[in-house]
Order: C-alpha cells, then structure tokens, then sequence
C-alpha cells in the first residue's frame, strides 16, 4: 500500500507537523511506503483566476503534488481546524488541483447527465487539531470541516474517508496530553498494517452495503399484504401468536431478498445506463458503484433462496393449511417473483413486468397470509380483498419505469414506459387508480368484504389528485428526470388499500 501524508499545516514546526512525524513513524514500523508533502513548502497560487480551475496552468509543485496522489493508495491529511474548518492554503490546494479532468469529470449520457468520479480507487483519513473539545465540534458544531473535506470534496472524486481523528483541546493541552495524541496518532499509522480502516468500520461498511442491497424500503408493502390475509383467515390479532404467521413471513422476507439482489444481479447493464435512480428507481448501485462484487451478490443470492427454502419446510410442516395448497401458492409466488428479470421468463422485458410486481405484492402474499392460517386458496374473501390492492400498486410500479426508459430501452427492457411511451405509462397509472378507488369505494358501500370503513372513500380523492398530477408532472419525456413527487403521491396511495383494511381487520 502507497501511503501519502499531506501536512496541511501553513507552518512546517507545527503540533501538527509533530503528529504527521509520528503517523510516518508508525506506518513505516507496519513496513508501509509512505510519501510525505507539506503544503507549506509548495509553490503555488491558492486562488483560481479562470473561470474553470483547470483552465489555469499548473505550477510544477501542483504537477508533483498531483502525481504524487495519483500514484497512493491512501491518502492522510493532518490539519489544524481553523474557524470551523481548513486554514486558506489546504482550500487553495484543493481549489487548484481538484479540478476537472484529475478529480472528476463531468459527462452527458443520452437525455442526462452527472459527473464521474476519477479518484475513487483511494481511501482517506483525516487527522485534525482544534482548540474547541472534539465533543463540542462534533455535536454542537457538527463538524463542518470534517464534512465539508470528507463527502463535498473527497467524496466528490470518489475517494472514501475511512476514519477521521479530532484532537484537542490544543490550546489547553499538558505536556503529557500532547504526548499520548503523539502515540495515539502513531498506532494510527502502525494500524495500517490490517488495512487502511478498522475491522469494525469494515463490518460497519459491509453491513451497511448489505442493507442498501436488499432495498428494505420494498418489504413493508408485503407484510402489510400479508397480514392482512392472515387476519382474514383468523378474525382476529390472536394471528400474531401463531407460529405459522411468522414463518411464513420469514418465508416471504428471503423471497423478497432473493427477487431483490437477482434483479440487482441482472439489470446490471440497464442500472449502469441509468443517471436518474432514485430510492424506488434504478436498483440500488451496489454493482454499479462497486460496493459488491458479482461473486459475493451470487453468495447473497445463494444465501436469501437458501433461507426462503428452510422457512417454506418449516411452514409445510406448522402451517394451518392445506399441505398441498402451501406448497403450491410458495412455489408460484417464487416464480413469479425470481421471474421478474430471471430467465426464462423475463417477465419484465416482456411488459408484464408491472403487473407481476402488482399480482405479488398484493393478492400473492395475501393468499400466503390466508392459506398458511388455515383459509382455502378458492375462498372468495382474499380474491376480492387483494384486487383493489393489485390495482393501487400498479400505478406506482409503472410510474417507476418513466426515469428508467432510456436505460432500459437501451437493454432491451420493454417496460410499459418503452412499450407505450410517456403518455400509456400515465394512462395506464391514472386508470388503474381510478379503478382501484372506484372498487374500494363499491366494496365498503356494498359490505362486501371486512374491514373496510367510510375513510376509503378518501381514496376517490386521492385517485383524482394522483390524475392531476400525472396530468401536470409527466409533461416531460421519458428518462428526462427524476419523478419524485409523482412516486411519493403514487406509493401513499396504497396506503388506502393496505393500511385502511389492515387496522380494520386488527
């Protein structure tokens, strides 16, 4: 590992320039390369006088000092935090030489456009002197040098800030202080020997990747699927007592966590194409942006199915309902499911891909929840209970399309927005949520299922204000955008037809 250590101190004699010695020491001692500049001693304009920092020639210590980064691994900046951030010199070698074309770049991809981060094969750490407590800055101030260096800046070219280290009081400081931050500051550098980061910021990270993966903001909407089935199986919440309930929704959780990540795996080349993702749109980015490999997603992949398979077991065998019945209704809504994007079916480069997503999250899970407590799959309630749900999920999945269309034509993806266009996609989304109000609305006026109450006629509102909207917001052309305000009306409007019948059922 190629290690460089940025003095950012405006003065080589500094406590901060103590605290670089000791980091080298310490490095070298875990037998790392170490490099060492001192901003201080570079000769260099810190302003930038054109209008684009990299319309400005570079002096020949900036030539050095940028070829010095591009050859390190990891990069250490030591620093003194000055009016809540860095001294002038550290910001006018950042101004100059985080420039288009070293850090980052920017480019126009069909109808969007970004910028590409050219750094981002490094890591980072920050060690900071202050005359505030650490605890005051971090807290009180909430550390706006730190943020600023670690994602504005750092972040931007893509190099990731893997530990940061406030040290002071200074000013306040004893002798004897000032020598154990000497030695805490060289395990620092001897720690380098296991890597550039801790093994709990490693498991932290990995951790966190694994959660963003699995995309939890799409499992809800089936539990509440679920649980509504199996309240209407039972009649009432002794339901949460009930061992099947809970295997069975374990069976459903690993099914969703398989569906996600093999999508993930999949769609690569589309979410590659995409510049618009979003938290519903796009996939997650862990491929993309190379959190995960494809060998440790194919592990996960591995790994969900494998936990969807020992829960499905453990539900034949504690389950209310017909052995037959179960086994049937999980091996359909797993191929359904895994069917999304996987072949042979490929339901969504076939434009049944919005409504496999509809059939289930909605009437698929409720049947699971009603035949795993003991009702029959033919039994008309679940049918009549899930279809107002399936019609209200259909216009969000659609509208999740619109950022995507570009991407996915490009792969071949013949979602209903590159079927139909921009304007079938708000056609399609506006009729199935009229549709979706007007059944809700007969069935609570005609009494014909439990659970619903007068509030469901709120949903006839909200159907119209979802039309207005589409009206209004997909005046634009596909993949031109992010459509935000669209997803966040289109996903509350299942409210009406999960959460109302939910709470009515309890």
């Amino acid at each position: 590992m190629n290690v460089l250590l940025i003095l950012g101190h405006p003065r080589t004699d500094s406590f901060c320039a103590a605290l670089a010695d000791s980091y080298r020491e310490g490095a070298r001692e875990a037998g790392v390369d170490v490099r060492e500049l001192a901003v201080a001693d570079l000769e260099f304009d810190p302003d930038v006088h054109t209008e684009c920092p990299s319309d400005q020639p570079l002096e020949d210590d900036l030539r050095e000092a940028e070829r010095e980064i591009e050859r390190a691994d990891h990069l250490v900046f030591v620093y003194p935090n000055w009016w809540g951030t860095m001294p002038a010199r550290l910001k006018g070698f950042f101004d100059r030489l985080f420039r288009p074309g070293f850090a980052f770049s920017f480019y126009d991809e069909g109808e969007g456009s970004g910028h590409e981060e050219l750094l981002d094969d490094k890591t980072a750490e920050l060690i900071v002197t202050m005359d505030v407590p650490p605890r005051i800055y971090r807290w009180i101030l909430r550390q706006p040098g730190n943020h600023a260096l670690k994602r504005a800046t750092l972040g931007y070219a893509g190099v990731r800030t893997t530990r940061v280290t406030n040290l002071g009081s200074v000013e306040d400081s004893t002798l004897e202080q000032r020598e154990e931050w000497l030695e805490r500051v060289r395990e620092l550098g001897r720690s380098l020997e296991t890597g550039p980061e801790s093994q709990l910021s490693q498991a932290k990270r990995t951790a966190t990747t694994w959660l963003k993966a699995l995309r939890p903001q799409f499992y809800p909407m089936a539990w509440i699927a679920y649980t509504i089935g199996a309240l209407a199986a039972v009649g009432s919440s002794s339901v949460f007592a009930s061992g099947a309930y809970w295997l069975g929704l374990g069976f459903l959780v690993f099914l969703e966590a398989a569906t996600v990540l093999s999508n993930e795996y999949v769609d690569y080349e589309t979410d590659r194409e995409n510049t618009f993702a979003g938290p519903f749109t796009g996939g997650s980015r862990v491929l993309v942006d190379g959190e995960l490999s494809f060998g440790a997603l194919r592990s996960g992949i591995a790994a969900v199915l494998t936990g969807a398979a020992a829960f499905g077991g453990a539900v034949l065998v504690v389950g209310h309902g017909s052995t037959a019945a179960m086994a049937g209704l999980m091996g359909v809504l797993a191929v359904l499911a895994l069917g999304y994007t996987i072949p042979p079916l490929k339901l969504v480069y076939r434009t049944l891909g919005e409504l496999d997503v509809a059939v289930t999250h909605s009437i698929g899970v409720l049947l699971c929840g009603f035949v795993f407590l003991g009702g029959a799959w033919d039994d008309p309630l679940p049918w009549l209970l899930g279809l107002p749900f399936l019609l209200s999920v259909l216009p969000s999945i659609t509208l999740a399309g619109v950022p995507d269309a570009a991407a996915d034509r490009v792969a071949d993806k013949e979602t209903v927005a590159v079927r139909f266009g921009i304007d079938g996609a708000a056609t399609m989304a506006a009729a199935t949520a009229v549709l979706a109000a007007l059944i809700g609305a007969l069935w609570q006026l005609l009494d014909v299922v439990p659970g619903y109450g007068p509030v469901i006629y709120l949903g006839v509102v909200h159907a119209l204000v979802l039309v207005w909207l589409l009206r209004r917001r997909l005046e634009i052309q596909a993949g031109a955008q992010r459509i935000d305000v669209l997803m966040l009306a289109s996903l509350s409007y299942i409210t009406w037809f999960g959460v109302v019948p939910l709470v009515g059922l309890l």
